[in-house]
């Protein structure tokens, strides 16, 4: 279940100890959609599904050999958690990946987080949370006003499908972190969706992926966006209830229109910047009434 990770770090319920995981959210969110900015530009070099294929395969490189994970020791239940998150994983990407390269960034991501914001409320069991989710919904639905109409229906659809794949991502996420330690369970399951993403990329991009410029820039897309953000993602939910952290990446938007814009030059206007403004109230709503609710069990 989404909430199983409530419990997964006794002790550390207290206003002060959430700001650790929330810093570690927001930090990752940043790097993966700059990063997903500079996939967008990679783009015409290698397509959407190669780009994909580096992303993964170089990740999972750099993974395997910082982290040397044990393959002993381990219940079939355990791996077919590591093999539901890499296949997440790589689902996530191969979806969100079509989807920009056919509608704006900051679009595609609008309609990607409601995948996580639907996980939000059907997984949260108090009416604040419910309430701080509909905020955040209002605030995506604001960031696409007027724009959803003249989108590509394919692109659009795509995104859509990252978000449901994005909320199976969440899920399965925070199970592997309790099942494996430190990022042993992040580095196999990204190895995993590296395998299950290379045929795709092959068939896409072909000889392109050998190209040491194409390869560089893909590296600097697997650091960006799947080694730093997924490893801070990991570690935050080991700490952080699912259901806050699915409404902390109705964050997700504003982040991406900003990165948008700066690497994109794509503009931001006013019905955009209070999109933002909502999105954000939501998000610092939800982890203060996350942190008044556990309050009193850390004072014990």
């Amino acid at each position: 279940m989404p909430g199983e990770a409530a419990g997964a770090a006794p002790g550390t319920g207290g206003p002060a100890s959430r700001l650790g995981p929330v810093a570690l959210v927001v930090t990752g969110g940043l790097s993966v959609q700059f990063g997903s900015a500079v996939a967008v530009l990679l783009m015409p070099r290698a397509g959407a599904l190669g780009v994909v294929t580096l992303r993964l395969v170089l990740a999972a490189a750099v993974l395997l050999v910082v982290c040397r994970p044990g393959v002993r020791g381990y219940r079939r239940a355990d791996w077919g958690t590591v093999l539901a998150f890499g296949a997440a994983m790589a689902g996530m990407n191969m979806l969100f990946y079509q989807s920009a390269a056919r509608i704006p960034l900051g679009a595609a991501v609008t309609l990607e987080v409601l995948g996580p914001l639907l996980l939000s409320v059907i997984a949260s069991r108090r009416l604040m949370n419910l309430l701080w989710a509909g905020l955040a919904l209002g605030g995506v639905a604001l960031l696409g006003g007027g724009g959803f109409g003249r989108l590509d229906p394919l692109g659009a659809a795509f995104a859509l499908a990252a978000g449901a794949m994005w909320a199976t991502y969440i899920v399965f996420s925070a199970r592997t972190g309790r099942r494996f330690p430190k990022a042993d369970g992040l580095a196999l399951a990204m190895a995993f969706g590296a395998v299950l993403s290379l045929p795709f990329g092959i068939v896409e991009a072909g000889g392109a992926l050998l190209v040491p410029s194409t390869i560089g820039l893909g590296l600097a897309v697997a650091l960006m966006s799947s080694v730093l953000p997924y490893t801070l993602e990991l570690l935050a939910l080991r700490r952080l209830p699912a259901p806050t952290f699915a409404i902390l990446m109705s964050l997700e938007p504003a982040i991406a229109a900003t990165a948008g814009f700066l690497v994109l030059s794509q503009a931001l206007s006013a019905a955009d910047a209070l999109a933002i403004a909502l999105v954000i109230a939501a998000s610092m709503g939800a982890v203060r009434t996350q942190a008044k609710r556990a309050a009193p069990t850390a004072r014990g």
